[in-house]
């Protein structure tokens, strides 16, 4: 029984790490798009033109991937380096 409750912890531990990667990818993707899109907005509407909104939107999305990919990079080479030890 002592090993069934180990592994328990161990895949509960394991679960709240995957949410927890899930969350900061989610989060580092949707904040510079958000904010991207609403500085193109607020420009669009000052100014009165309406391509801003659109490149800025794009630029948000591309500094999101970049991001993510920077993000991944580093956990899985971390990962990689714990499953060595």
């Amino acid at each position: 029984m002592r090993v069934s409750e180990e592994k328990k912890r161990k895949d509960r531990k394991q679960a709240a790490q995957l949410l927890t990667m899930i969350s900061q990818f989610a989060i580092t993707m949707l904040v510079p798009i958000f904010l991207c899109f609403f500085a193109g907005l607020f420009i669009d509407r000052h100014f009165g033109t309406s391509i801003w909104t659109i490149i800025l939107f794009f630029v948000g999305a591309l500094a999101g991937f970049t991001n993510v990919y920077r993000l991944a990079k580093k956990y899985f080479k971390n990962s990689d380096e714990e499953r060595l030890d």
